[in-house]
């Protein structure tokens, strides 16, 4: 049959069988056993093997007897050889030779371990044999023959002549030791094969050498003679006799601490029945039940037992060897039962077979010789089974005929698996209740001892019960001591191992018993009663272990429940993956149902526990802490939940902390709701506010709650929208902050020394402590501000996107503030008298006319250097420290994103929401043709900016000694609708009030400003002169990026103004030094100049004296030296940064000097300045080369730019300098063809940009006409001054448009000199203002027609 339809068909009849196996009997488990009974049966198997052990020996002294010896006669020994037929396993293995002649030489050198071999005259003669066997001819014999008579034989003639040397002819005493020579001879040759491991090989040959040795030792008795007792007796070794004493029975004992008894008790039952529980009784219960077992009877296993008959004859094979063993076992423990069994005891016939011939008595006589005399000492199970034993059985000496179906065994139980459950089942709970304790206290999970293990194999393999039904008895005791509750899952788990991989077991020789686990047997080989039992014990066991779940998994939400890891392990590993398990439709999933529901009513009874002690029964108690704290506890517990089964979140397909969730989540959360209106409602009652922290508080606590929903219950919301209700604890928190904003800049001020924060008085200071604590103290504010909000990580956009710009109008707000007292204080340091001034203001009015009178005659500009407090510069790195931590603020609450949220969500009708109010942005360019207030013919002007009702709103720098100042000074002006501005010119005066120069006004209306373009206006003075401003609007927007771009505004306004403030202490030094005088008195050394051309002519020189460029350079040594000493004061306190800044405004103000030199201001007038020479034109470029190294400050050894960058000198005024060398000594007719051109092409690139973008042009004229185009581009908004990024690239922009642009003005400026292009510059003047006129027009048009006749125009402004 094949293996595959076995398994089928096994499966099939199992099934069915089971079934009808539970229908009549619900209990598959053998019947029970009585205690007298199963302690019996059990003593009986303990005394058997004590019976069958190996018999101990012990050394006895025998007195030395007179009486002669009697020899064995050799002929005899090699008959009784002759008479055994000649087989293969009674000869020597090949090559035994040579190991037995090293064993040989180890007695003749005295190293042989084992004893009698160190005596003179046994040396003497395995000497004389030695020389025997090496004879080559002897030696080629041995090896093809290896017959065992051979070698005594001539070892008994080698010993015979060795005894006899020496001794008379009628000396008979060595004939004694002839038969002990060869007995030792004997024994050597056996252990030899013993230590090559041929003995179980050669078990006939064992055997032969066993008896030879016996016999040869019928006189000495054993080879050990102590020959030292002087009254010449001698110690042998003897049998010890049997004992029947229980305490030299260890397994008897075992028996008895099963039982409970006492060991007189087992004493007195063994002393009653050892007459009957003999040897004798035990190999005839095993001749009968292998003659049942041939017989296929009920007393053994039968084939209606197994569900195939493959199963059955594996079995039935597997028992042969074993009872064969079994037989042997006793017969060699009981040699003379063979004798008494063939001698009166007749073969039986078989059941069922023909009479036996007399192939019994065979059996019986070969194994009476094989062991005719007792094994080697420590041998007990050493038999090769070399006989057929299937033949051996058994006849009463009754006349009538034995009916094996009806007898009884003596040792064998009538039921072997009900009697060994029974004994399993004492041993177990024996073993359990006095288990050792572990180094915990906890028993050990052994589930038997090593006693107890002992005993139930010995009982198995006495009972021939087969591994299977050993194992699935086993289990099937520790499922009910499990439901029984007598032992725990770490125990039934240990059981599980020890079936599936049970531990090694003593193994007797050559049986064929089966130790392995039950997954190792093919279960077509188990018995149908094991199969059906197993299954049912899994059944039973997968029942209790699922409701021990359940109770187990009510408790777990409480803070310390039991583990399900262990059920769960025992029903994953060991029950579901077994392939014998199996589970009713339906079943799991209502399980699973029931387990769902039970942990449902246990989540909200956790939570009401939770609401009844978190939360007072009074409702006027309620706080927002009492809401926090329930919140805590869900969570605590949800999170303890999560990581409890982190590694196995679902428990036979229920999520517990999913169960948690969806329990205990939207009950908080209704109850959450409920409970902050209520309180909310009671604070605004009693007219009070909740606290701003525990809103904060509660926030943090509801987000994290949500976090968890949606993560457990992704397709559920969230009960209520946490943000629309808390969002107002963060708004009152940004209404708070902006009420101290205000007075918290002003604390910090007041508190500052503005100083430098220098660690290490040693070292210079570094970059980080150059500005003081004020700024520092006002951005950590501002960041602790913003960081409140941060970390409650807001999970609105758009309302985070409103606090941002909440915040954000707030920093601008004290950064406003800020900028405006540092501002005044710089301002007031830097305006302070010199020392000479001081003292000039001690004298009377006649000696202040005097000294006036002597510096006019003298024509004497004293100038003496500034002296700078270091306060002032770190209040200048204070603003250039604001700049760079205000751009770090804005990328932190991430400007751009929060402006597009609001853009995204804000209504279309929002968007075009006509602004509240407008921010204009008004900068004081510069002034032409000032009335000259001063003795000297000069001014020294400055502007105050004021509104109609007198409030003054800026006031600029004062430029000394001027009468065409430039400014370039901006101020913002917020207005709600028209406005009235007056600029008035005041004139700066040392002593006394400062004299009045002029004054005008300008309407700033927002209607005129529709476009949002910016305009200039060149606006007459009241007395003489005029001023240039440039005015430009925004709607003033409550956008984020809006109060950043004016916050950053701001700043870099302060900065400048007080870089400015800095330079202007210095560039009247850099005029005086860059001035006509000071290239006048350079010349007068030697040179030419227009004044000299006619005195050269008139003296008619022919070579012009020439200047050295030496003497070029140290023209301006004094400037370098001025440079220096206060570089060297400005570097000791300002930032690298605040330097470079510094001297990139001084490099200005010398591009200004130098042009200055070279050509006139931009007008529509001519100049009454006179160009210069080609050597003075030479001298000036040569200066502003020195002086572009200067400030470059490049290093000579390693080359690195130390100041000022290349790219920041080499700036537009810087080229538009260069270029002069190309227009300066042009005739006027080509500068006028050259002006035209660049007119043209520029008017037409404004108009093609006005066609592309539809920007309207400018509606004033632009500096009389002749400054630039008539349309100007917005490069300096609020919106392009929200960060340094935007910035910077603004700045190249317009960088890049002012090379790529060229302008005319210079070529304008070299014509002012020309009196011969005055009429050109009417004309171009004229043309300008036509063409701005017409293009202003242009745009009006255009406008209305995109406004399509409605009332407003663009952004909703109203037209007028």
């Amino acid at each position: 049959m094949s293996s595959a339809s076995s398994r089928s068909r096994h499966g099939r009849r199992v099934n069915s069988l089971y079934e009808d196996r539970l229908a009549r009997n619900p209990s598959l488990r053998p019947k029970v056993v009585s205690y007298n009974d199963a302690y019996t049966f059990a003593l009986r198997v303990a005394y058997l093997h004590h019976l069958l052990q190996p018999r101990a020996k012990k050394k006895q002294y025998v007195p030395r007897k007179i009486t002669t010896k009697k020899t064995m006669m050799m002929g005899d020994l090699i008959q009784d050889f002759s008479l055994v037929k000649d087989t293969k396993s009674s000869k020597f293995p090949h090559g035994f030779m040579s190991p037995l002649e090293k064993r040989l030489q180890g007695v003749l050198m005295g190293t042989e371990k084992l004893p009698g071999y160190n005596d003179a005259a046994v040396k003497r003669t395995f000497a004389e044999a030695y020389t025997a066997f090496t004879e080559q001819g002897f030696r080629r014999r041995m090896d093809k023959e290896r017959r065992v008579e051979d070698l005594v034989l001539i070892f008994y003639s080698n010993a015979t002549k060795a005894l006899q040397k020496g001794r008379a002819t009628d000396d008979d005493s060595w004939k004694g030791l002839v038969d002990r020579h060869v007995a030792l001879f004997v024994r050597l040759i056996s252990a030899t094969l013993k230590d090559q491991g041929s003995d179980k090989d050669k078990p006939e040959l064992m055997s032969r050498l066993g008896t030879l040795e016996n016999k040869l030792l019928t006189n000495d008795q054993d080879l050990f003679i102590d020959s030292a007792d002087g009254s010449g007796g001698s110690t042998i070794e003897v049998t010890v006799p049997i004992s029947y004493d229980v305490k030299d029975m260890p397994m008897v004992q075992v028996v008895a601490r099963i039982f409970g008894l006492m060991n007189s008790q087992v004493q007195s039952d063994i002393d009653s029945h050892k007459t009957m529980w003999t040897e004798e009784a035990a190999l005839t219960d095993l001749k009968a039940y292998q003659h049942c077992l041939n017989a296929n009877t009920k007393r053994t296993l039968h084939s209606d037992d197994f569900d195939v008959d493959e199963g059955y004859q594996a079995w039935k094979r597997a028992e042969a060897p074993d009872l064969s063993q079994m037989i042997s076992e006793i017969l060699h423990a009981r040699p003379e039962l063979v004798k008494l069994s063939s001698g009166s005891n007749k073969p039986l016939p078989p059941v069922g077979a023909p009479p036996a011939s007399t192939a019994e008595d065979q059996a019986y006589s070969d194994l009476a010789r094989s062991i005719s005399s007792p094994m080697e000492s420590g041998t007990s199970y050493g038999f090769d089974q070399p006989f057929d034993m299937s033949a051996l059985s058994i006849e009463d000496d009754q006349t009538g005929k034995i009916h094996l179906e009806e007898s009884t065994y003596t040792f064998i139980p009538p039921e072997p698996r009900p009697f060994y459950r029974s004994i399993l089942m004492h041993a177990m709970t024996f073993d359990q209740l006095h288990a050792p304790q572990a180094a915990d206290g906890s028993a050990t999970a052994a589930p038997l001892s090593k006693q107890s293990m002992e005993l139930l194999t010995e009982l198995c393999f006495r009972w021939r019960i087969p591994q299977f039904s050993r194992l699935v008895l086993f289990l099937d005791v520790a499922a009910q001591k499990f439901l029984d509750q007598e032992i725990g899952l770490d125990e039934l788990d240990a059981v599980f191992e020890f079936i599936k991989n049970p531990p090694s077991e003593h193994k007797r020789t050559n049986t064929q018993h089966h130790s392995g686990g039950l997954s190792s047997i093919e279960q077509s080989h188990w018995t149908v009663q094991d199969f059906a039992l197993y299954r049912q014990t899994l059944t039973s066991l997968h029942d209790a272990l699922l409701r021990d779940l359940y109770d187990l998994m009510q408790h777990c939400y409480e803070s310390k429940p039991p583990s399900p890891g262990p059920i769960m392990l025992i029903l994953e590993s060991h029950i579901y993956a077994d392939s014998s398990f199996s589970r009713a439709p339906g079943e799991a999933e209502a399980y699973t149902q029931q387990l769902e529901d039970g942990l449902r009513s246990k989540a909200a009874a956790v939570y009401r526990g939770y609401l009844e002690s978190e939360v007072p029964q009074n409702q006027d108690d309620w706080q927002f802490y009492h809401v926090v704290q329930l919140g805590k506890a869900v969570v605590k517990l949800c999170e303890r939940i999560q990581k409890r089964y982190r590694k196995s979140p679902d428990i036979m397909g229920v999520n517990p902390l999913t169960i948690l969730v969806e329990t205990m989540f939207p009950s908080f959360e209704n109850d959450a709701s409920d409970l902050i209106q209520r309180i909310l409602h009671v604070a605004q009652s009693n007219n009070s506010e909740v606290d701003l922290q525990d809103g904060f508080d509660l926030y943090k606590e509801l987000v994290e709650i949500r976090r968890i929903h949606h993560a457990a219950l992704p397709s559920r919301p969230f009960s209520f929208h946490i943000e629309d209700v808390l969002a107002d604890f963060v708004w009152r928190w940004i209404r708070v902050a902006n009420t101290k904003m205000v007075d918290l800049v002003d604390e910090a001020i007041k508190q500052d020394q503005f100083q430098v924060r220098s660690e290490h008085p040693e070292r210079p200071a570094t970059d980080d402590e150059r500005h003081s604590v004020s700024i520092i103290d006002i951005f950590r504010l501002f960041n602790q501000t913003a960081d409140q909000i941060f970390q409650l990580e807001w999970d609105d956009d758009l309302q985070y996107a409103k606090f941002m710009t909440a915040l954000s109008k707030s920093f601008g707000i004290g950064l406003a503030r800020y900028c405006e007292i540092i501002e005044q204080k710089f301002t007031k340091e830097m305006d302070r008298l010199t020392p000479t001034q001081e003292a000039a203001a001690t004298q009377t009015k006649q000696e202040k006319w005097m000294q006036l009178a002597k510096d006019a005659w003298s024509n004497k500009e004293k100038i003496e250097p500034f002296q700078f407090y270091a306060e002032s510069f770190v209040k200048l790195n204070n603003i250039e420290y604001a700049v760079q931590q205000l751009d770090t603020l804005e990328k932190t609450m991430n400007v751009d994103a929060c402006a597009d949220v609001i853009a995204k969500n804000t209504p279309p009708k929002e968007k075009q929401r006509r602004p509240s109010k407008y921010v204009f942005t008004i900068k004081i360019v510069e002034a032409e043709e000032l009335k000259a207030c001063d003795p000297n013919g000069t001014s020294d002007p400055y502007v105050v900016l004021g509104d109609e009702y007198q409030k003054r709103l800026a006031k600029t720098r004062v430029v000394m000694r001027n009468l065409n100042p430039r400014w370039d000074e901006s101020v913002d002006i917020t207005v709600q609708g028209a406005l009235n501005i007056i600029a008035t010119i005041w004139d700066w005066d040392t002593f006394g009030d400062h004299d009045y120069v002029g004054r005008t006004s300008l309407k700033l209306d927002p209607a005129h400003f529709s476009d949002y373009l910016p305009r200039e206006y060149w606006l007459n003075l009241d007395t003489q002169g005029r001023i240039l401003l440039r005015v430009s609007m925004e709607g003033e927007r409550d956008d984020i990026q809006f109060y950043f771009g004016k916050a950053f505004r701001l700043l870099k306004r302060t900065e400048r103004d007080m870089t400015r403030k800095i330079t202007d202490k210095l560039s009247q030094y850099i005029n005086a030094s860059l001035s006509q005088d000071a290239l006048k008195h350079l010349l007068s050394r030697g040179g030419i100049s227009v004044a000299s051309v006619t005195s050269l002519w008139k003296n008619r020189q022919s070579v012009a004296p020439s200047l050295t460029p030496l003497e070029i350079e140290n023209a301006l040594k004094p400037l370098f030296t001025y440079f220096d000493e206060n570089f060297a004061i400005m570097k000791q306190t300002l930032t690298d940064a605040s330097m470079v800044m510094v001297m990139t405004r001084l490099w200005k103000e010398v591009l200004l000097a130098i042009e200055g030199l070279l050509v006139p201001p931009l007008s529509d007038k001519p100049s009454n300045q006179r160009p210069l020479s080609q050597q003075e034109l030479d001298i000036v470029f040569k200066w502003l080369e020195l002086l572009f190294e200067f400030f470059h400050a490049r290093d000579d050894e390693t080359g690195e730019a130390m100041g000022v960058p290349t790219d920041v000198l080499k700036s537009p005024k810087y080229h538009e300098l260069a270029s002069l060398n190309f227009f300066y000594f042009d005739s006027t007719d080509n500068l006028i063809r050259t002006s035209e051109r660049m007119a043209s092409a520029t008017a037409q690139r404004a108009q093609a940009q006005r066609n592309r973008l539809s920007a309207p042009a400018s509606l004033g004229a632009s500096f009389g006409g002749l400054m630039g185009s008539t349309a100007l581009r917005r490069t300096k908004s609020i919106m392009l001054s929200r960060n340094l990024g935007t910035m910077k690239q603004a700045k190249e922009e317009k960088r890049k448009e002012a090379q790529a642009d060229p302008s005319d003005d210079m070529i304008l400026r070299i014509l002012r000199m020309r009196p011969e292009a005055a009429p050109y510059l009417r004309d171009r003047s004229r043309q300008r203002e036509r063409l701005a006129a017409a293009a202003a027009a242009e745009m009006i048009v255009r406008q209305s027609l995109v406004a399509g006749g409605s009332r407003f125009g663009p952004n909703n402004l109203p037209r007028r």
